[in-house]
C-alpha cells in the first residue's frame, strides 16, 4: 500500500513575500525577516530529485536538524526559532555564503571515489599515498564546494574561495572556526550513540553584520555516518561499513545502472522500496536522537501544515 508523502506545496501565506523550491525543501520567505522551511518528502540523488517521495522524510530530517541546532547554538548562532510542525521549521532570513562547508573525518563517497583514481589532491588540500577507504584522517579536512543554484556542487580550495572574493578571508576563518566546532560537537554527539560521524556539511549566512547557522545540520542527507561497533574488524578486513546515510539509495541507483548522466533511466521506485527507504530514515532518527520515533498522522498532510504555520504567524505578531 503506497502511504501519502508531500511533494509539492504552494501555499500563500500572510505576509508571503516570495517562495523558492529546492531540490527537497520549499521556502517560504515571510514579512518581518522570516523563513518558513518546510521540510518535504522529496528525495534526491546525484543531483536528481526522483520521481517518488520517502513516507516520513521530511519529519525526520526536519526533527533532527532541529535537535542538533538546539544542540549546538553554544557555538555559533542560528536560524532557528521555532519548529510549529514536524515538517517545519521558522527561523531568521539570512544572506547565505556561496559556499558550503564540507568537512570529512574519514576518506570515503565521492572523496574516496576520486583518491583511487590517482587524485592526491582535493580542493588544494594535499592526501598522501597509501591511504584505504573509510581510513580515518588524521585531522577532519575542510572540502567545501562552491553552492549551484541548479546542477551539480563543485569542489573549490579555500585559497581560490578568498582570491574569487565568493567569501572575505576574515569571514572565511570564522566559517573554517565554527565547522571545526561542530564537526567536534556531532562526533561527540555520534559517539554517545554508537555511531561514527564520517562526514556532513554546514551552511552559513549573515543577518545584520552576524553570522548564523543556516538550514539543516547532521541529517541523513547532509551527513554520512558509520555504525562504531564492528568499524574496525570491516576496515581491517577492507569490508563495506555498516552506515546510516543516504549513500544506500546512491548505491542501489547505481546498482540500477543510474548516475545522473544523461540519457539514463531512473529504476521503478515501487511502493515496497520506498518503504524500506523510509525504514532506513527511521531507523537513522532513532539512533541519532536515541528517541523512539513519533510517526505523525500522513492524511491531510498539505492542510495540517498550512494549519500550523499561520497559527504561528499569528502567534508571532
Amino acid at each position: 500500500m503506497k502511504l501519502e508523502t508531500l511533494l509539492h506545496t504552494d501555499y500563500h501565506f500572510p505576509g508571503q513575500q516570495s517562495v523558492y523550491h529546492g531540490k527537497v525543501r520549499d521556502v517560504y520567505f515571510l514579512e518581518g525577516d522570516l523563513v518558513a522551511m518546510i521540510a518535504t518528502d522529496r528525495i534526491s540523488a546525484f543531483d536528481v530529485v526522483l520521481p517518488e517521495g520517502i513516507p516520513y522524510k521530511g519529519q525526520v530530517l526536519n526533527q533532527i536538524a532541529a535537535g542538533q541546532l538546539d544542540a549546538t547554538a553554544d557555538i555559533v548562532p542560528n536560524w532557528k526559532i521555532a519548529t510549529p510542525d514536524p515538517m517545519v521549521t521558522v527561523g531568521h532570513c539570512c544572506e547565505p555564503f556561496k559556499v558550503e562547508m564540507v568537512i570529512r573525518g574519514y576518506i570515503t563517497g565521492s572523496a574516496w571515489r576520486a583518491y583511487s583514481e590517482g587524485e592526491r589532491t582535493i580542493c588544494g588540500i594535499k592526501l598522501p599515498e597509501g591511504l584505504r577507504e573509510n581510513q580515518r584522517f588524521d585531522r577532519p579536512i575542510i572540502t567545501p564546494t562552491t553552492k549551484a543554484d541548479e546542477g551539480h556542487d563543485e569542489n573549490i580550495s579555500r585559497e581560490e574561495i578568498i582570491r574569487q572574493g565568493i567569501v572575505s578571508e576574515e569571514d572565511y576563518t570564522l566559517l573554517e572556526q565554527y565547522t571545526q566546532a561542530l564537526f567536534a560537537r556531532g562526533t561527540e554527539l555520534a559517539r554517545e550513540k554508537g555511531l561514527i560521524l564520517v562526514d556532513t556539511k554546514y551552511e552559513f549566512g549573515k543577518k545584520d553584520g552576524k553570522i548564523y547557522l543556516i538550514d539543516e545540520i547532521h541529517t541523513p542527507d547532509s551527513s554520512r555516518y558509520f555504525y562504531a561497533d564492528g568499524f574496525e574488524e570491516r576496515f581491517e578486513k577492507g569490508e563495506p561499513q555498516r552506515q546510516l546515510s543516504k549513500e544506500f539509495v546512491r548505491r542501489w541507483l547505481t546498482d540500477n545502472g543510474f548516475m545522473g548522466r544523461e540519457g539514463e533511466q531512473i529504476p521503478e521506485m515501487t511502493p515496497e522500496y520506498c518503504k524500506s527507504v523510509s525504514d532506513r530514515y527511521i531507523e537513522l532518527y532513532e539512533k541519532v536522537t536515541g528517541k523512539p520515533f513519533e510517526r505523525t498522522e500522513l492524511s491531510n498532510l498539505s492542510e495540517r501544515i498550512e494549519k500550523n504555520i499561520v497559527r504561528f504567524l499569528e502567534q508571532h505578531k
